[in-house]
């Protein structure tokens, strides 16, 4: 089902009313929902999916309100039952009269729901919106919830519900970086059509929007995010809840696609993400998009990924990749390189073969003494967390310092490949 209707009429409170979330940013302004934004709704143990659109604005100039009108022509394309919001507050409109046509025209099934009849004036108000010719109306409040019940009976009732599929066992891949490095770029080349809003202005994507990929025998959900800026330049509260979305999604992530800007090179806010990223124990590619804007020479790749590399120490066991999503350079070793470090992430390492391969290296260089006091690490094991973590049992714990928790975080990614994951190293008494 897809949400359409002029802006600010209150389609994204809807939305997040139906999916019990907050994922649809709201606010006063109008033309804040600017891409195709989805989830899940469940009603009556039926489950349907739904898609919250921008405001459609026909014969607009302006760059977001054009990319907005097309986000929407395609969302009525997928739906398989369209929505059609109006605002009682303010009779039918020029806009509203122009949408109405526009969804005449489709052979697909439209719902008329009037919104913010929040009290029984307000119902009488709505009875004008007939006139559009669309059929039945629904009278419902997107901020009270009533009438939504109704509405949503009859949708389950007149149309067929799919059984509910296992997707959210999937992983997820969350493309992140700072302001338009190019990240929805990415993901319009990765899923093969224009499903996020790509304009030269920075800021555009302020939501964080899933999209499943399946093909070339992958199967995930990929996130594209708003860019993170410095607190400082936070300004708008719409654009301090995309910053806080973008952090939700690397959190609620598998792997981060971390882009950076071959152009500008690595800057302090790309560590700063990268080490939100490394908090959170999530896998990491890095991406160097817009490549093909670099002039190279024969070590330009080298020298720059060696730099990247030493602004991430001390976890700097990172791939990087250089691509263009522009001419499609590396796109599909892209997905390669993270559903191999999806794999690593996931990966057990039996308890035997960790304490042949560990205390070999561990006698090979023991930790230092303190206090004429000797460190025995006697053995080792793996945690069954979601990300890799390890144990260490030793008579003095305490003594055991950060320099050497790195050497055995070095020996376990020499020895067993952990490439792009961060690791815990925990040392605890025998």
């Amino acid at each position: 089902m897809a949400i359409v209707g002029r802006p600010n009429v209150g389609k994204s409170t809807f939305f997040n009313r139906l999916t019990e979330s907050r994922q649809a940013i709201v606010d006063e302004m109008s033309g804040v929902t600017r891409d195709r934004h989805y989830g899940r709704v469940f009603w009556n143990g039926k489950e349907f999916s739904i898609i919250d659109t921008g405001g459609y604005v026909s014969r607009s100039d302006d760059i977001y309100e054009e990319e907005i009108r097309k986000q929407v022509i395609l969302a009525i394309g997928e739906a398989d039952v369209v929505l059609f919001m109006v605002d009682v507050t303010g009779g039918i409109t020029d806009l509203d009269e122009a949408i109405a046509g526009m969804l005449r025209k489709i052979s697909k099934p439209v719902l008329l729901v009037v919104n913010k009849v929040d009290n029984s004036e307000r119902l009488y108000d709505a009875a004008v919106f007939y006139g559009l010719g669309l059929g039945e109306i629904f009278p419902l409040s997107s901020i009270n919830g009533s009438g939504t019940g109704e509405l949503l009976d009859a949708l389950t009732s007149r149309y067929i519900v799919e059984e509910p599929s296992q997707e959210d066992d999937l992983p997820r891949f969350a493309v992140v970086g700072r302001p338009n490095v190019g990240k929805s770029s990415l993901v319009n080349v990765l899923v093969g059509e224009e499903r996020n809003i790509v304009t030269p202005v920075s800021g555009t994507t302020r939501d964080s929007i899933h999209t499943r990929y399946s093909r070339y025998k992958h199967d995930f959900y990929l996130v594209d995010t708003a860019g993170l800026r410095k607190k400082g330049r936070v300004k708008e509260d719409v654009e301090f809840y995309s910053v806080m979305r973008s952090v939700r999604a690397i959190e609620h992530s598998d792997v981060c696609l971390l882009l950076l800007d071959a152009t500008i090179g690595i800057e302090a806010q790309d560590v700063n993400i990268f080490r939100l990223i490394e908090r959170n124990r999530k896998g990491v590619v890095v991406l160097v998009n817009k490549w093909d804007l670099v002039e190279k020479e024969t070590h330009t790749m080298k020298t720059y990924r060696e730099g990247i590399l030493k602004r991430l120490e001390p976890f700097s066991d990172v791939p990087v990749l250089f691509i263009s999503a522009l001419t499609k350079q590396r796109i599909h070793k892209t997905l390669e390189t993270a559903v191999e470090v999806y794999e690593r992430r996931k990966k057990r390492i039996p308890t035997a073969r960790l304490n042949e391969v560990m205390l070999a290296a561990i006698g090979e260089h023991h930790p230092p003494a303190v206090k004429g006091k000797q460190i025995r690490i006697k053995y080792a094991t793996q945690l069954p967390t979601h990300a890799p973590a390890f144990v260490f049992f030793c008579n003095l714990p305490q003594y055991v310092k950060e320099p050497y928790k790195r050497y055995l975080e070095n020996q376990l990614r020499k020895n067993f490949d952990f490439t792009g994951v961060p690791l815990q190293i925990y040392i605890r008494k025998k």
